[in-house]
């Protein structure tokens, strides 16, 4: 970002003696978010004793984060392999995350650019779901899972991950701000069918609310705990979140105390891609901000 780029802090509203205030309490809040990570990245290179031992912000001896490593490759206490974690984590996240992409691009695009009976209140019940705690249907999804044979399916978690009622709002926001009526009038005098005007004019101006929606949806499947614990019982299903619970919870009872090192590189590998790919992405997801926060 340039200074040309910058907005000054008057035109906020604010005094320019706050903006020191704000900078110190936007390092405070940097520090805050930072300091776990930090600690999970040294605390990943040390024994099972060092752990305890040493100082939590610093590094001691002997360096054994290739080691802990390496542990993630076995299966550690009968409870499963990393590997396999990961890879299930980042097949469900991919999957759900494209299948939501494109199921909210199209949604919101009927709702922006269509108008029909009952569209705004269907709208809203969409919304509405949002206000539904998962925990409150637990019983009632595992009976219908049960019922439909979804469960230890990952079909069982890539369908319910693909549907985004906030992936919804974000698609709807965004078309209504960056796809112009008149274009669209215009591609149809020009004889242009829906669907070339969806994939040709409307995904193209709408690209960054797409990676916006993928984005969001990638990081809520890949934290998501609660799903995958109701319907998968074979370790071999499980994602990293439900499998390091279950690394965790052989550590606390004693079962496996050494396993702390390794639970800890395990978070580490974790976070690391969700990290990167926020990196790699960031300058959609910002846009895609931005441009529905502007939208009259």
């Amino acid at each position: 970002m340039t200074d040309n780029d910058r907005v000054p802090a008057h035109l906020y509203g604010l005094p320019r003696a706050a903006t020191p205030v704000l900078t110190a309490l936007t390092g405070l809040f940097a520090v805050f978010i930072l300091a776990p990570l930090v600690w999970l990245l040294i605390s990943a290179t040390k024994s099972q004793a060092e752990i305890y031992t040493s100082f939590g912000f610093w590094f001691a001896g002997p360096f054994r984060l290739w080691d802990n490593i390496a542990a993630l490759g076995q299966n550690i206490s009968g409870a499963g392999i990393f590997i396999d974690w990961l890879g299930n984590t980042l097949f469900y996240a991919v999957a759900g995350a494209v299948g939501a992409t494109i199921l909210s691009a199209l949604a919101g695009y009927g709702f922006s650019r269509y108008r029909f009976r009952g569209a705004n209140a269907m709208f809203f019940l969409v919304m509405s779901t949002l206000l539904v705690p998962l925990t409150s249907i637990a019983l009632p999804l595992f009976l219908v899972y049960s019922k439909v044979g979804l469960v230890n399916s990952v079909w069982g978690m890539i369908l319910p991950s693909m549907v985004s009622p906030v992936g919804i709002y974000l698609m709807r926001t965004y078309m209504d701000a960056s796809v112009p009526k008149d274009l669209i009038e215009a591609a149809r005098l020009d004889g242009a069918s829906e669907i070339r005007i969806f994939t040709r004019i409307a995904i193209p101006l709408a690209f960054p609310g797409l990676m916006t929606v993928l984005l969001i949806t990638i990081v809520a499947v890949w934290n998501n705990y609660f799903l995958p614990l109701i319907i998968f019982s074979k370790n071999s299903l499980y994602p990293l979140t439900v499998g390091l619970s279950s690394l965790s919870h052989a550590a606390e009872t004693g079962s496996r105390a050494d396993l702390v090192p390794v639970l800890i590189t395990g978070g580490l590998i974790t976070v690391l891609p969700l990290i990167v790919l926020f990196l790699l992405l960031e300058r959609y997801f910002r846009g895609g901000l931005l441009q529905g926060s502007t939208t009259g």
